[in-house]
Order: C-alpha cells, then structure tokens, then sequence
C-alpha cells in the first residue's frame, strides 16, 4: 500500500479514569477498542453517568470493521449501547464480557441484535486490515485480554487493564509468554494503563482478600452486607468460598448483581451450589448471622442500594444495629467525598463499616510502579503512549518509562480527540478533534452542555427567585405581582423580605419602559445582593392578564 499510516485516537480515558475508548483507523477502516462510561463528578449535578464524545465515529459509521471490548468493567462497556445505535459492527469480548455485554443491551430494549463474537485468549483474528493477537491479563474480573493489533504500518499492543498478579483467585496469571512473543515481532507503539503509575511496589494480589475476609466474617455477629461493582466476578466468587466456610446464606441483591451472577455462573466462571445462594425475601426472613447481602453502591451513588441504606431511603430492608458492612473497592478519583459521606451514614445508624483504609477487603486490579517498568522491559516497544487515567498518572507513567531508560521523545502525552499518526516506523502528532464530555441525565444524552451544568451549579448555590408581573391586558397597567422563591431564604423570613421588594417594583412599574423585565431583573438583583450579599437566579416574567 503507497500510505502505510495508521491512526490512534483515543476518545476516553486521558486525563481522566473512565470512559475508555480508542480509535484504530487504516486506510479509512476504523477498529475501536473499548467504549466505556465515567462518574460524574460532585458539581455535575443531576447527571447519572458520561461517556465519549464519539462523533467521529458517527460521522464513519460505515467504515468501522469491528468493536473490541477488553473486558467486562463498566468503564470500558458502559458506553457500548450509546455507541451501537449508531455502528453496525461486529463486537469481538471474551465469553463472560459479551455475556456482560448481551445483558446490559438487552436491558436497554436495544432496538437490533448485536452480533457478539466470542474470543480467547490465545486466538488471533483477523478484523479488516488489523490482525489482532488476544492474550490474557490479570484484572479483578475474569476473561480480560490485552491487544497485540498487527497492521500494515507496524504491530501495537494495547494493554487494556492489567496487572501481574501470581496468584489470581482464577488461576490464570497474565501472559508472561505472549508479551515476550510480541516483543520479538518489534513492538512499533504501546498503549498501557497508567491508574497506579504513582503506586510504588507491587500491586498485592487477590488472594490477601481471602484473609480479611475471614478476619470480618469471623468479627461480625450480624448481617453482613458486602457493596461492590456487580462486574466484579472474582470478589464474588470470593465471599460465597468465605460465607460456606462460615456457614452463611449468599443473597445477591439489586437487578445488575443478580444478573451478572447469573451470567458468571452459566458461563462457568463463577462456581456455587443452588443451596447456597437464597432470595431476597427468605435472606431477611433468616437470623441475622446466617447471612451475607451483595449489594452494588460501593462509589456512594445515591441511587444504588448502599446509597438508599446510608441515606434510609431503600424500600425492601434497612440497617440495622449489629450490621457490618463493607465496602469492598477503592472510591474512583473524584467519588471519595460520595463514598465517605455514605461511611458516615451507615455508621450513625449503628452498623459497623469496613473499608480499604481499616482492613485489605479490596486490591486494586491496576499494575503499579514495579509492575509498569517490568512490562515495559518485556514490551520494548518504540513508543510508549500512557493511556487510563488523570493527568498526573500519564507524567507519572511517563517518568517511570524514562527512569528504565527510554528517551522523552519516545514518550507521547496526549490528550482525548488528540490523532496519533504511526508512518514508516515514526510517530507523530497530528490534529485535535472532539473528545470531551458527553452528559447521559436521564434519557437524555447530549442534551445537558457545559453551560447547562453551569446553570445547576449556581441554581445550587444561592436558589432561585420568580418574579411574575401582570399587566392589564387592554391598558398595560399593573394589576398584580407574585414572587416565589426555593431555596434562597426560609418562608418565614421571604413574607417581609419580599414585601419590600415587591413595592419597589411596583413603583418601578408606574414609569412607562421599552424593557420593563431587564430593569426589575436589575432592580431585584442590586436589591437582593444589597440586602443579603448573595446571588440567588431570578427569573422575571411579564404576562398580561
């Protein structure tokens, strides 16, 4: 081929953690490497989730060959409905991931059936002009794969989440042998998960939650109700061994961990006997310390189980004196300020909480410092491109390439939107296109912008003032006002506060005026702020009555 050029953008995950997602494009065919969701943060309010702006695709829809999705976590799936109303494209997952995925579509009431291709660890398959290379990593779900994608302009290997862990609760470390394997192919570039590039050390493997398990479950007298992601296969496998050790009843509770459960248990990668697992309505009917719940709401989302027992909103059961539960994650950077104020909550009523900071009931499924530098000495790649996470974790990871030796300008940070350009064994950077946020509230998706959140914002802050004056529809003259106000002073104080208000703008409507509404919308906020030193909105209508 005359241009052997081959594209990277990623659309997700720089600068960020969350929302995965990354564009391969060669010779005007694209394949896509996962399409994940991310968190809000605290000041997007009323927002439930975000992903990609992936309008770029949209606008190539034809030319996408094929969708990867490297594993069943919802930063890197959580988008895959958004993304196929638009693309008719094969997806390529593991077995449990595309049993993930098959579930999280079908609860959508997606319109046309997706076609999922099972792969393994191991398989090469060919997508368009890219073969790609599946290898097993160790990440805390089972079934994740990394990438060795083959093209014209050089071989890639994308890392996916990963971590070297020697003692998975699966049995099945990360490919060691592929990754030399690919090595000795020539490495052209590496895209490599960046979360725990300020860890020092290793990350701790799996197994030492088995301990701290037994630690809690032997302390409980209780309930135990365990909050983590309902993707998180392993941790699960891991509290029905330590329930049957301890003689308890599992009870998964909430429609996604059920599911996923399920899935896990069809497709053989979760192992339980039915005697084991109870209902909802029998777990709650038994003693209290013949049982374990798992729930989701391990990130504080108001709206998951954990978030309506912490703020005594769930409707089925409620905690309870003698209750221990545990969070079994690490908050997401952005969500401890969530995550905290649930602990406090549960804890005020009356049930002991266990978290990371107090006993090992978590392990991150991210490589740290130790872990990154010994898969870049066995990668060796040409270029390294630092791909999932923060800003600080990209300089991070990029420091910690050139402490085992390679040069800074081997090294590309880039940001979401940035294209990547790999031609005759050289990299450069090219245009920035579209990459940042689109706001998923409701059934809505890209109809809240930037400008939008700003309003909430300061919606928030200082509430809102309506103010409404009615004309006399025949002669213009005044005939009534009405001010309403939320969230900006008590209903006790507004009755003589607004009094006040409401004469002066009568007597600002003696005054005949081209722009009535612009000067009492001056007038009530040079009042107000004089008054109270604060800046509530206010809205000012005029109708004529």
């Amino acid at each position: 081929m005359k241009d052997k050029k081959l594209k990277i953008i990623p659309l997700g995950g720089l600068g960020e953690v969350g929302k995965n997602m990354t564009v391969y494009e060669y010779q005007n065919q694209i394949l896509i490497v996962d399409a994940g969701m991310m968190f809000p943060d605290n000041d997007m309010i009323g927002i439930d989730y975000i992903i990609p702006d992936f309008d770029y695709v949209v606008q190539r829809a034809d030319q996408v060959v094929g969708i990867i999705i490297t594993h069943g976590h919802e930063d890197h799936t959580g988008a895959i409905g958004h993304l196929m109303e638009h693309v008719n494209a094969p997806i390529y997952a593991t077995p449990l991931t595309n049993g993930l995925i098959k579930n999280k579509l079908s609860r959508r009431n997606f319109p046309k059936e997706a076609k999922l291709i099972n792969v393994h660890a191991g398989e090469t398959v060919q997508i368009g002009p890219f073969k790609v290379d599946f290898f097993h990593v160790c990440h805390s779900v089972p079934d994740g794969v990394g990438l060795g994608i083959e093209t014209p302009a050089g071989l890639v290997v994308h890392t996916g989440d990963y971590k070297f862990d020697h003692t998975p609760v699966d049995g099945q470390p990360t490919d060691y042998g592929k990754l030399a394997e690919l090595a000795s192919r020539g490495v052209l570039a590496l895209l490599a998960d960046s979360t725990n590039a300020e860890r020092k050390g290793w990350t701790p493997s799996e197994r030492v939650i088995d301990a701290a398990f037994d630690h809690v479950f032997q302390q409980a007298k209780g309930r135990i109700i365990i909050a983590t992601f309902a993707s998180l296969i392993s941790r699960m496998q891991q509290v029905l061994d330590t329930a049957i050790r301890y003689n308890r009843k599992v009870c998964f509770t909430g429609l996604s961990m059920v599911e996923n459960a399920r899935i896990a248990r069809e497709l053989g990668y979760l192992q339980y006997d039915e005697s084991q697992v109870v209902s909802l309505d029998v777990a709650l009917s038994m003693p209290a310390s013949k049982v374990v719940l798992l729930v989701t709401g391990s990130q504080g989302e108001p709206t998951s189980i954990l978030g309506r027992l912490a703020n005594g909103t769930n409707r089925l059961f409620s905690i309870q004196e003698g209750d221990t539960v545990v969070l079994s994650s690490h908050p997401i950077p952005g969500n401890e300020e969530a995550v905290y104020r649930a602990i406090n909550r549960l804890m005020e009523k009356g049930a002991e909480v266990v978290y990371t900071d107090i006993e090992a009931v978590h392990v991150s499924g991210h490589a740290s410092q130790e872990e990154i530098k010994l898969l870049l000495h066995l990668v060796r790649p040409r270029y390294l491109i630092p791909i999932h996470g923060e800003t600080r974790m990209l300089r991070q990871h990029k420091r910690l390439a050139m402490e085992i030796g390679m040069d800074e300008r081997q090294i590309a940070l880039v940001e979401n939107g940035r294209v990547i350009e790999l031609k005759h064994g050289e990299l450069k950077l090219g245009e920035r296109i579209p990459g940042g946020y689109v706001f998923v509230d409701g059934t809505g998706v890209g109809d809240v912008d930037r400008s939008t959140m700003r309003d909430r914002e300061l919606l928030s802050q200082d509430g809102v003032v309506l103010i409404n004056l009615m004309l006399d529809k025949n002669n213009g003259a005044y005939k009534d006002l009405e001010i309403i106000s939320r969230g900006f002073i008590s209903q006790d104080e507004s009755v003589d506060f607004f009094d006040d208000l409401r004469h002066r703008i009568h007597n600002l409507t003696q005054s005949p005026s081209k722009n009535m509404q612009k000067e009492i919308q001056a007038l009530a906020t040079s009042f107000i702020n004089e008054e109270t030193k604060r800046r509530p909105f206010i809205f000012v209508s005029i109708s004529k009555v």
